[in-house]
Order: structure tokens, then C-alpha cells, then sequence
């Protein structure tokens, strides 16, 4: 029993992938918080956009 506690606690397999979920995460919230942040100005621009379609 303690052989296999030592195995798994040195096994070592899923560290890469804990490692890019957490750098994803972080990048998940990043971009919550700066399109929140810039919430007006990118409705500004598609409103802009859309005025110039119908327009044309």
C-alpha cells in the first residue's frame, strides 16, 4: 500500500495538461475583462459599421 502511495504521489503524467488548462483559464478571463471593460466602444463601432451598410 505504501509503494503505491509513493507512485502516484511522484506520478507526474497530467502535470502538462493541469499547466496549459490554468494558462487557458487565464486567458479566458483576461478577455472577460477587457470586453467588459470594453463593452461601449466595440457596440459603438458595430453600430457604426451597421450605419455605414445600410447606407451603401
Amino acid at each position: 500500500m505504501i509503494t503505491l502511495v509513493k507512485k502516484l504521489w511522484s506520478d507526474e503524467s497530467g502535470q502538462g495538461l493541469v499547466e496549459y488548462a490554468l494558462i487557458i483559464a487565464l486567458v479566458a478571463i483576461f478577455l472577460v475583462a477587457a470586453l467588459t471593460v470594453l463593452r461601449g466602444t466595440i457596440a459603438a463601432t458595430f453600430k457604426k459599421i451597421s450605419d455605414a451598410l445600410t447606407a451603401a
